[in-house]
C-alpha cells in the first residue's frame, strides 16, 4: 500500500486540509499506517498534480488561506482498483524483537530499559484507543457499512496494543521485573533486610546454648552427682 491510498480512503470519508488529515491520521488510519506531516503534504501535492484530488482554497480571517482536498474522479477510480487487488501477506518486521533475541550478547540492562519504555508507550496507546472506542461506538451492534469498518479497524488497533502490552510484560516478568520495576530478591525480607538466622533470637542476640541453664550459667555435667552425707 502507498500513502496515496491511505489518503484517498481518509478523503473519501471526509474532505479536509493537510493539517486536518495529519490530525485524522493520528487517530484513525494511523493505527496501522503512520506518516509524518511532511510526508502527507508532499504526497497531497503529487496527488493534485496527478489529478487524483481536487483543491478548494478557503479564505480565513487573519490566517493564510486553507487548501481543502477532496477525491477527484481519477482518484476514486484508482482507489477502487487498488481495493479490488489481492493484497500481499503482511510481513512482520520488529527491530525490538531482534534486540530481545540478542540481549544475551550485549547490554541486557539497556535492552530492559528500552522494553520498559516501549511498554509505557503501548500502555498509553491502549488506554487512548479504548477510550475512543467507548466514546465513539457505545453500541457496536447497530453499526453497518463504513461505520462498522471503522469500528473494526479500531478494534484491531486495540487488540494489537493488547498483544504488545502482554508480550513486553511477560518478557520483563521473566527477567525479574514486576509492574515495570525489578522485583525484590526471594532471599530477603523487606528492602535491604536479611532474614534473621535460625541460630539467633531477636536482632543481634544469640540464642542460649543448649548446654547452659539461664544466662551465663553452665549446666552441671551429667557425669557428676551430689556428695551425700
Amino acid at each position: 500500500m502507498a500513502l496515496e491510498h491511505a489518503l484517498l480512503v481518509s478523503l473519501t470519508e471526509r474532505p479536509g486540509s493537510g493539517l486536518e488529515l495529519s490530525r485524522r491520521f493520528d487517530r484513525s488510519i494511523g493505527l496501522f499506517w503512520r506518516a509524518s506531516h511532511q510526508q502527507i503534504y508532499r504526497t497531497l501535492a503529487r496527488m493534485e498534480t496527478d489529478g487524483w484530488v481536487s483543491v478548494e482554497t478557503v479564505p480565513q480571517t487573519a490566517k493564510p488561506d486553507k487548501k481543502v482536498y477532496a477525491v477527484a474522479a481519477l482518484g476514486a477510480e484508482a482507489l477502487a482498483e487498488w481495493i479490488a487487488e489481492p493484497g500481499p501477506l503482511e510481513q512482520s518486521r520488529s527491530d525490538l524483537a531482534v534486540r530481545l533475541r540478542g540481549a544475551s550478547y550485549g547490554d541486557r540492562a539497556a535492552v530492559l530499559a528500552g522494553v520498559r519504555e516501549h511498554l509505557a508507550e503501548h500502555t498509553t496507546r491502549l488506554a487512548a484507543y479504548r477510550a475512543w472506542c467507548t466514546r465513539d461506538y457505545p453500541d457496536p451492534s447497530v453499526l453497518t457499512g463504513a461505520d462498522l469498518d471503522q469500528y473494526l479497524v479500531l478494534r484491531g488497533g486495540i487488540r494489537l496494543e493488547e498483544f504488545w502490552v502482554g508480550w513486553l510484560t511477560e518478557y520483563l516478568t521473566a527477567h525479574g521485573f514486576r509492574d515495570g520495576r525489578r522485583a525484590p530478591s526471594s532471599t530477603t525480607e523487606g528492602p535491604e533486610r536479611r532474614a534473621p538466622s535460625s541460630t539467633t533470637e531477636g536482632p543481634g542476640r544469640r540464642a542460649p546454648s543448649s548446654t547452659t541453664e539461664g544466662p551465663g550459667r553452665r549446666a552441671p555435667s551429667s557425669t557428676t552427682g551430689r556428695t551425700v552425707g
